[in-house]
């Protein structure tokens, strides 16, 4: 049965926009942006508003060892794989209100639909909202995700620390979360996952298109570098005489953006996060660490600028200096399912929702499940192309529309064979 819902638009935009801004109050920085870390009293506040909302939707809600949450709508077979649909809630420091939630949002949305129409599918529909996939606390990123496929083992993840020396699994005591529940999933117990997110770029907003169906996944690494040198008086130490960590990592990092520009077709570097010790005005530093973050549509790419990252790393090492690289993450590029992407094309359509293909220059948790079961995936604007920022914004009409094609998905996803 087809259920139309174009008259409830407006419904559904008014409690995007509900969940939202409740989600955003649940910061670290009021007023500077969203800054929700796993494990931390803000994850706690929005992982009780999520769950509440889940169980209020009609969900069995349930958290998993690594406190990834889910809120399943039973199917009428009997043991049957679920679709999926969600995203993660964690944030970047001093981020946006939309980059993840919106996802979340989206699914519980669709859950709502599947209720208010009083649908019951076939095969089970789970709602997720996925912890650390920013990596802004542990580092590595796309954790719950990783953990769900079992890409993160359990002596993976208990060695897991904060930038303060705090275990991951002390983390989720502290917080009230067990890490000894199950933690990797069976992939026959999924279907289907869909994720919506934001297009964290300036591409739909610049075309007048509300939503982007995706295509492929661009391939990304994230190394971290560590530079040792010796500590000294900063006024006592002569210039010739120092063996400088901080910098030493500059020079390095002063050199990633022509390297990414002479490998080309898109290529991108960055260092986000760069740690000096012992961080003191008047000490020379004897050690930095810094994160270089590698993306590109081709692994080729991604490989050549890992290679060439660890010969200026060599080239480097000496005079007092010592330097090692560790690959925290490597996730080569990935294609959403086609028949998904055909499905999510077709529907948008019919709902007369003006669109286009789009391929993501983001890692998401999809990426992720795209090796274990049929991901599908959609875009909707970023205003003025930013993300990651406290000015990060996307129209909760765009969100409703994503949602109405969704749910037309996840219907049909949930009785198909």
């Amino acid at each position: 049965m087809h259920v139309k819902i174009d008259r409830n638009l407006a419904t559904i935009q008014a409690r995007v926009e509900s969940h939202i801004d409740t989600l955003s109050t649940f910061t670290a920085t009021p007023g500077k942006g969203t800054t929700r870390l796993t494990y931390s009293h803000e994850d706690l506040q929005a992982r009780q508003y999520l769950k509440e909302k889940m169980k209020e939707y009609g969900l069995q809600v349930r958290e998993d060892g690594f406190g990834n949450i889910f809120g399943k709508l039973q199917g009428t077979l009997k043991d049957a794989p679920s679709v999926l649909i969600g995203s993660h809630f964690d944030s970047v420091p001093n981020g946006g209100s939309y980059d993840g939630p919106a996802g979340v949002v989206a699914g519980l949305e669709v859950a709502a639909l599947f209720a208010e129409n009083r649908l019951t599918p076939k095969y089970p529909l789970e709602v997720i909202a996925l912890v650390e996939e920013e990596g802004s606390r542990f580092g590595g990123g796309l954790m719950g995700s990783r953990g769900i496929v079992g890409l993160l083992d359990e002596e993976g993840f208990n060695g897991l620390k904060d930038k303060d020396g705090i275990y991951a699994v002390d983390a989720m005591k502290k917080m009230g979360l067990d890490p000894s529940l199950p933690k990797k999933r069976d992939p026959k117990t999924m279907k289907a996952y869909l994720e919506l997110h934001i297009e964290q770029g300036p591409i739909l907003e610049e075309k007048g298109i509300p939503i982007g169906v995706v295509e492929a996944i661009v391939g990304l690494t994230q190394l971290e570098v560590t530079v040792k040198g010796q500590a000294g008086h900063a006024g006592t130490t002569p210039m010739d005489r120092r063996a400088d960590a901080l910098v030493t990592a500059a020079k390095m990092i002063a050199q990633f953006p022509e390297l990414a520009g002479s490998e080309g077709e898109d290529t991108v570097v960055t260092t986000g996060r760069l740690n000096v010790f012992p961080n003191g005005a008047n000490v020379i530093p004897d050690k930095t660490v810094f994160t270089v973050d590698i993306r590109s549509g081709k692994e080729e790419h991604v490989q050549n600028v890992i290679e060439k990252v660890k010969e200026l790393a060599v080239s480097y090492s000496r005079n007092g200096i010592e330097i090692s690289v560790e690959q925290l993450l490597y996730i080569q590029p990935k294609e959403m399912n086609k028949d998904i992407v055909s499905l999510l094309k077709k529907t948008t359509n019919e709902l007369d929702i003006p669109n286009c293909s789009i391929n993501s220059g983001a890692g998401h948790d999809a990426m992720v499940f795209s090796d274990f079961t049929n991901v599908g995936m959609l875009f909707i604007p970023s205003k003025d192309g930013l993300s990651h920022c406290p000015e990060e914004w996307s129209d909760s009409r765009d969100v409703a529309n994503a949602v109405q094609i969704l749910f037309e998905a996840a219907k049909k996803l949930t009785e198909a064979e």
